[in-house]
């Protein structure tokens, strides 16, 4: 429907637009989706929970959302950070640090696990200096912390990025000269504006972490219900032509991935809300 005044919208109409979503989304989602329940319906009750729920899967499942969520918390505080600075502050090189927050898109997964794995090995550049204090980081689980935090810092500093350059410096110094401290500025006047797009990023850096393979599997050390993520053992199943068994892993990875990724939508939500409820009130004030 063409609107009676202004320009015309640069998208054709409503229904068309609307079909060519659908269409697009039902070829790359809705479809797949949809054979792998199929696939899975061959399996009776029993038989896919005996699979779920195996000794292997349980440790699998603990170790991929463990470290997920792990990696993606230590990409909330230091991408807040590297955001920060990166908007803030002018130093030399600052180009070159923000190209290389970008490094993890371009650099493929399988080259950074080689990399990783590499330099935290025994007798790697970091490595060597962390195994005699008892740190074991290559072949053990923290390497999968590492390899994940690796490729989700991005999704944090990027989108923090846009949110603190539209936070004005005067806003800070209007609160300094109220007679504010540095903790009650950030607590108080920063916080509300930037936790929205804290649990965003966040979000895109634990869902990015959950399906990642190439660069885990060459610092993860794979040693079944030690260090053995759950694509890992999707990957093994397939070796083995058990296509049913790796379709039953991978139906409980999208549910527990839905039913999180509900959860932390849910707490964005909430975070947006009350953020524009405080921007109401104060702007009624």
């Amino acid at each position: 429907m063409r609107p009676l005044f202004g320009p015309a919208p640069l998208l054709p109409g409503f229904r068309l637009a609307l079909g060519c979503a659908l269409v697009y989304l039902s070829l790359l989602v809705l479809l797949p989706l949809s054979g792998l329940a199929f696939k899975a319906s061959q399996l009776t009750v029993a038989e896919f929970w005996a699979i779920a729920s195996g000794e292997r899967a349980l440790a699998s499942y603990r170790v991929t959302f463990g470290a997920s969520l792990l990696a993606a918390s230590i990409n909330t505080v230091f991408g807040l950070i590297v955001a920060w600075i990166l908007v803030r502050y002018s130093f030399p090189g600052k180009r070159l640090i923000d190209a290389l927050v970008d490094l993890p898109f371009a650099l493929p997964t399988a080259v950074a696990g080689i990399t990783l794995a590499t330099l935290y090995a025994g007798n790697g550049w970091i490595g060597r200096y962390l195994e005699p204090l008892g740190l074991k980081i290559a072949f053990a689980p923290p390497g999968i912390v590492v390899a994940l935090t690796f490729i989700g810092l991005p999704f944090v500093v990027r989108t923090l990025q846009p949110v603190i350059e539209d936070i004005e410096p005067e806003v800070e110094e209007a609160a300094a000269s109220l007679g504010a401290s540095r903790l009650q500025t950030f607590v108080r006047v920063l916080w509300p504006a930037l936790l929205p797009a804290l649990v965003t990023g966040f979000t895109l850096a634990f869902s990015r972490s959950i399906g990642e393979y190439g660069s885990v599997i060459f610092i993860a050390g794979n040693m079944p219900l030690i260090s053995e993520i759950t694509p890992l053992l999707i990957i093994s199943k397939l070796e083995q032509y058990d296509v049913v068994g790796a379709t039953a892993l991978a139906v409980v990875m999208l549910i527990i991935s839905f039913v999180m990724l509900f959860v932390v939508n849910g707490l964005q939500w909430w975070a947006a809300t009350r953020h524009g409820a405080r921007a109401a009130g104060g702007a009624r004030r």
